[in-house]
């Protein structure tokens, strides 16, 4: 029996904005299975941006259901939403939101610091082990500044991994960076995927989403389509079959 991270039913937002009504989300449903690597796209306005903050529990529906690895997010308080955030989420940003004064191990150990019930043994340990799984432990003592866009993205993907999240949420997580270092990065996605982490991400990029296996495609705060990925793009044959004089 599969497992479903998420489960969305019925889900509606609405912003007030004085006199005028704006509807984000109308009415969606759908589900994320655990193993599951899907692409949540549309143009701007179309509601993907409202659905992954609602998805990251950073902002509450107005209507609807959504439960997260079984549990009913409606019905939590703000404290045990930031909990829940913190132990079933993994966040990528397409800024990466490093902290530029910590070396690359600080950064992926700072969301472990806000669980009392690790030491700091164990926390310098899972960050490396994160590190690892990106091909980065060479790069764990430098700074952001040292370090490429990619490398930067990729101390931002190992942060996300830390605390052992039941889904990583990925925003725009190639938008800042080349075409090679976009499809090295989705090898790494594409990698860790294969090691049975769900990972949802939010782009405005077909290709891209060529590497996911779904696609939810949003339009008008409606769920325009759905469409399998039959002939996923393989990232690492992607990248070998790119001009080697390509900058990094």
């Amino acid at each position: 029996m599969s497992n479903k991270i998420i489960k969305i039913h019925n889900l509606v937002k609405n912003y007030d904005l004085g006199d005028l009504t704006v509807h984000a989300l109308r009415g969606i449903d759908f589900n994320i299975e655990e193993g599951e690597f899907v692409a949540i796209m549309g143009p701007s306005g179309s509601g993907k941006s409202t659905l992954l903050n609602i998805l990251g529990c950073l902002d509450k529906s107005t209507s609807g259901d959504y439960f997260l690895d079984d549990v009913d997010v409606k019905k939590l308080s703000k404290d045990q939403l930031a909990t829940l955030r913190n132990e079933k989420i993994g966040f990528v940003f397409q800024s990466y939101n490093l902290l530029s004064r910590t070396t690359a191990l600080e950064n992926v150990e700072l969301p472990l610091f806000y669980n009392s019930s690790i030491s700091a043994k164990e926390r310098r340990e899972r960050a490396i082990e994160a590190l690892e799984a990106v091909s980065l432990s060479d790069r764990m003592y430098h700074f952001p500044n040292q370090l490429s866009g990619g490398q930067q993205q990729r101390v931002a993907i190992a942060r996300s991994l830390v605390n052992n999240p039941v889904i990583i949420l990925a925003d725009e997580p190639t938008g800042n960076l080349d075409t090679r270092t976009s499809y090295d990065i989705m090898d790494v996605f594409q990698k860790l995927n294969s090691k049975g982490i769900t990972i949802g991400l939010v782009t405005h990029e077909s290709d891209i989403a060529q590497f996911t296996s779904r696609n939810i495609i949003f339009r008008d705060g409606r769920i325009n389509s759905e469409i399998i990925v039959e002939n996923k793009k393989n990232a690492s044959e992607s990248l070998a079959k790119l001009p080697a004089e390509a900058d990094y």
